[in-house]
């Protein structure tokens, strides 16, 4: 949708967190004097702004037929959104996507987008293009638009919420993986990888699409796919990387440059995060762990060395059979288990081992705890390593506090004298 559309039409806010407010700032930018609509399911927001028109609380949907168009932000399912009397439905990712004069690389996965989208700007930054990282990484795409020159190159790391509608696609785009998660948003794991596969889906032959050709449900939709394909491989990081030098030579960087920019790079935090090592043992925050083909990857990364390790966190209804076989394979000799999951892993494990001797374990609902039995049941020299394989909303507000926790108790007990 262009933005002269916009100019004499009502437009309604659908959700006002950091997206919702994102897109309240760019608008009151564009039409300084327009009345703009919020919904929200919040009860109370605090806005100065005298232009608004407040739709909150439980029935904030019904505020929709009254609008001539509705930006939905992410965290909105679509499942939830009634189609009745609903006239244009659009997101700052399709506004974004409609308007910009500049090249978008687009990057999305169910995990790795965020490190392959970091790696990638610091290539092209080094390769001296006029790049932005944008998108759920980056600045907001929105506060970027109206400054887009042609020759800027934005680097979109892209989720599956902001791809589901989307009904254009990136000129570059690259397809890391595809694996069961946000089951409790979407209808199915079948709409789930849709949502991914839209990123491809409207491009040209003009375009180029790089892909995990690893990942066979990936390589069924790059067959449909009508750009230029350039596959690629790799374990748990090396992906990754191979994904941003592709990305780097379409773009006619040297080699040199693209591997300075690679060397250089510093993981992300929460991502296979190396927290340091204290009286002995090497602790890792791989706290963005949120799937189990995640968590097996961090186990296989750091190998036999891994002797603790922390799963379990909010139920999404997630199979952990392989998780379970890979604990049991691995050199892991103590499990430390969140709440909701956690039981559910440990019963998968048990089941799993055949009457063979299995890992202790534990339950716990906190970190401290957590950290505390770490400490007592993890010999010198090896790893202990935080990898839920599920979402942290159980007893953590999001993945970041919980990485910042497991830092925040590894740190202090490393510096007693003891660990308790």
């Amino acid at each position: 949708m262009k933005l002269d559309e916009l100019k004499n039409k009502k437009i309604l806010i659908l959700g006002f967190g950091q997206e919702g407010k994102d897109n309240f700032d760019f608008l009151r930018k564009v039409f300084p004097k327009k009345i703009l609509g919020i919904a929200d399911q919040k009860t109370k927001l605090d806005l100065k702004d005298k232009k608004i028109k407040l739709h909150l609380g439980q029935n904030y949907l019904k505020a929709l037929k009254n609008y001539d168009i509705v930006i939905k932000s992410p965290g909105i399912p679509f499942k939830n959104i009634p189609r009745s009397g609903l006239r244009k439905l659009t997101s700052q990712t399709e506004i974004f996507f409609e308007n910009c004069p500049g090249k978008i690389v687009g990057i999305t996965g169910t995990k790795g987008k965020s490190t392959t989208a970091s790696m990638t700007y610091k290539i092209l930054k080094k390769g001296e293009i006029k790049a932005h990282l944008v998108g759920n990484i980056g600045k907001p795409v929105l506060a970027s638009l109206k400054k887009a020159k042609k020759n800027d190159v934005f680097v979109y790391e892209l989720s599956s919420h902001q791809l589901y509608h989307l009904k254009e696609s990136p000129q570059i785009a690259v397809l890391l993986n595809i694996y069961p998660e946000h089951l409790d948003y979407y209808r199915n794991f079948k709409e789930y990888a849709k949502a991914k596969a839209n990123i491809t889906l409207h491009q040209t032959k003009n375009d180029y699409l790089v892909f995990n050709s690893e990942d066979k449900l990936i390589g069924k939709f790059a067959k449909k796919s009508k750009a230029k394909k350039i596959p690629i491989k790799g374990g748990y990081y090396e992906l990754n990387k191979n994904a941003a030098r592709a990305v780097g030579k379409i773009l006619k960087i040297p080699s040199k440059i693209i591997e300075k920019a690679l060397k250089e790079f510093k993981p992300l935090p929460h991502r296979l995060e190396l927290v340091g090592t204290y009286k002995g043992i090497t602790f890792y925050n791989d706290a963005l762990a949120t799937i189990p083909e995640a968590t097996i990857a961090a186990i296989e990364s750091l190998g036999s060395r891994v002797e603790t390790i922390m799963l379990g966190g909010y139920e999404r209804n997630i199979d952990y059979k392989n998780l379970a076989k890979k604990v049991l394979k691995s050199k892991i000799k103590t499990v430390i288990l969140f709440p909701t999951t956690g039981e559910r892993i440990w019963k998968e494990i048990t089941k799993a081992s055949q009457d063979r001797k299995t890992p202790k374990h534990f339950f716990v609902d906190n970190m401290k705890e957590a950290a505390r039995l770490a400490y007592r049941y993890t010999l010198k020299g090896k790893i202990c390593l935080l990898s839920t394989a599920a979402s942290s909303f159980s007893i953590f507000r999001d993945y970041r506090e919980k990485g910042n926790l497991f830092k925040k108790y590894v740190k202090k007990f490393g510096k007693r004298k003891g660990a308790s």
